[in-house]
């Protein structure tokens, strides 16, 4: 703490004990609004409307918030109040408020505040509450940051981010379309038939991704966990089961690099559809993004997202992997061995090695050749088999699976295959993946989950399934730059390392 700091916190701390000295609790246990700041402005207009000029309330209001402005003029003052809704202006005056009005010159910026009164509009036009009452509902130890509205400092943003909610009403803005954009994609799956379910977050194999997983241990059971790196084989259980059709949205977990666009804590939604492929679910896809924008935007179905308009009306392009290699220079049928792929792979300034497996080499050729120019919303399909462990293979060409991921804005926002579900064949792809960890220690592979496959046994029914990073998608939809702008606690650097900005 600066010597400011301390100056400040001492003065609000002296404060406090005036308060106290008046006989004033100033952290009472409640307090009843009759409105929100919001609907006690939208109230005050809609009444006036129907007045005379110069409206004055006969009605009283009794709202709150945090002082976020202090303008002391002789025996008035006019303070903002701000709660989650809206700021609403406030005037104190010492004739009005008698003995009362002793406690105003106590109050600090932060401080939270009760006020009952009466409405009216300034001469400057402004809708202000004119106090006939103060209580005092929380003293403000600590003064807010020096840049109270408008805070920038990226560090303290991310760090205290209820500084940054306070300062920037703008990011509770993007917090509330967050939970919009959930509540929505809930609807759109209820609304055809699925089911929301949970799974566990504690797994004995971390299983369903290509992932590295953060390990936990359970001291009652003397066993090693590990926290999840996807819902999938949980899900395609109840699939199995007899649950036609189910989602869950929830926290994934795995021990991967910080920047932009990746969290190691996020959002994911992952649904699964009994009777259903891949094909099937691009349409689900296209609709629910569709209906939610719709929801949040006011009807529009094009957002700006890093400075490119991108409109998400369907149908979206479907174009072939394959195709779409060949044409920034990569045939993978023409380079089937590893050593002509990394040979070609690095003429086009793409950063790959011999000791990486196949699969790596070609999602790193993907992620740097044809990922960045999907800006308008593409879904790119029919992935390599070695990609895709858990997905059906085509029958007219068994190299590629019935896979696609969804991209926009230059980054994946989903992922879907038609779900293999022969035991024979995904006992054998999990074999493999843990062949291919032995051979490449570096890299990430699925795992074998031999519960998983003696529940494929009994039978698994054709199935599609989908998974859609939430966290990206509120970033599309809000128009924000990092991940770490729609996480409310983001995983940080320690202290001091500097943070990487969007560009």
């Amino acid at each position: 703490m600066t010597q400011r700091s301390k100056a400040l916190a001492e003065s609000r701390l002296d404060k406090l004990e005036r308060i106290l000295a008046l006989g004033i609790n100033p952290y009472p246990a409640s307090f009843h609004r009759t409105h929100t700041n919001q609907e006690a402005t939208n109230w005050y207009e809609e009444t006036e409307s129907r007045k005379k000029h110069a409206y004055v309330s006969r009605k009283k209001f009794t709202v709150a918030g945090r002082i976020t402005a202090l303008r002391q003029m002789g025996k008035a003052t006019f303070l903002d109040i701000r709660d989650s809704s809206a700021r609403v202006q406030v005037h104190v005056r010492a004739d009005v408020l008698g003995k009362s009005y002793e406690l105003v010159p106590m109050l600090d910026l932060g401080d939270f505040l009760g006020v009952e009164g009466v409405m009216f509009r300034t001469r400057r036009g402004e809708i202000t509450v004119r106090a006939l009452q103060l209580v005092l509902l929380s003293k403000a130890h600590r003064a807010p940051p020096e840049k109270w509205h408008g805070l920038r400092d990226v560090e303290i943003r991310y760090r205290q981010r209820y500084l940054d909610l306070i300062a920037n009403p703008e990011v509770g803005e993007v917090f509330q379309s967050r939970s919009k954009i959930i509540s929505t994609i809930r609807g759109f799956l209820e609304s055809r038939g699925y089911i929301e379910v949970e799974t566990p977050v504690m797994v004995p194999v971390a299983a369903g991704a290509m992932a590295r997983p953060f390990v936990t241990k359970h001291n009652t059971l003397d066993r090693e966990l590990y926290l999840r790196i996807a819902t999938e084989l949980y899900l395609k259980r109840l699939i199995i089961g007899g649950l036609d059709k189910v989602y869950e949205i929830g926290r994934i977990f795995r021990n991967e690099g910080i920047d932009m666009d990746h969290n190691p804590e996020f959002t994911m939604l992952e649904s699964y559809e009994a009777y259903a492929d891949y094909g099937d679910i691009m349409v689900l896809v296209e609709q629910m993004v569709v209906e939610i924008i719709r929801k949040v935007n006011s009807g529009v179905s094009a957002i700006n997202f890093r400075g490119d308009e991108i409109d998400f009306a369907p149908p979206w392009p479907r174009l072939q992997l394959k195709e779409e290699l060949v044409a920034a220079g990569i045939d993978l049928e023409q380079l089937s061995d590893t050593d002509s792929l990394v040979s070609k792979s690095k003429s086009l300034g793409v950063d790959v090695a011999a000791l990486e497996s196949r699969a790596r080499i070609i999602d790193k050729l993907v992620s740097s050749l044809i990922e960045p120019k999907l800006i308008q919303p593409t879904f790119l399909v029919d992935y390599p088999v070695e990609m895709s462990p858990l997905a059906k293979a085509r029958i007219d060409d068994p190299r590629y699976a019935e896979r696609f991921e969804a991209f926009a804005g230059g980054m994946e926002i989903a992922n879907s295959f038609t779900e293999l579900n022969d035991p024979r064949v995904q006992r054998a792809r999990f074999e493999e993946q843990e062949a291919l960890r032995q051979q490449f220690r570096a890299e990430d592979f699925d795992r074998l989950d031999d519960d998983f496959l003696v529940a494929m046994e009994y039978g698994m029914p054709p199935t599609g399934g989908l998974g859609v990073g939430i966290d990206r998608l509120v970033m599309l939809l809000t128009g924000q730059p990092s991940i770490r702008d729609v996480l409310l606690f983001p995983q940080l650097r320690s202290k001091g390392e500097k943070f990487e900005r969007a560009s």
